[in-house]
């Protein structure tokens, strides 16, 4: 019984916690003033293509978190 847990909060934790860094890293973006917003959209749309090519979590964080920064640096 308690190996059941633990093995269901290993697969129920990493998605929650995605779901977390996604809400967090939003909070404070203001979509209608100026060009903000467009960096955080442009990297969720590489987070989600990643996730979904290659189904790896962290690849997926690191990659929209790389882009988020490119972005952010050299963009806008």
């Amino acid at each position: 019984m308690k190996l059941y847990r633990i093995e269901k909060k290993g697969k129920v934790l990493p998605p929650a916690v995605f779901g977390l860094l996604v809400i967090y890293s939003l909070k404070h973006v203001s979509l209608f003033s100026g060009n903000r917003g467009l960096p955080e959209l442009l990297s969720i749309i590489v987070v989600v293509c990643l996730h979904l090519k290659k189904r790896q979590m962290l690849l997926s964080i690191a990659g929209g978190t790389v882009c988020y920064m490119l972005l952010v640096q050299f963009v806008f």
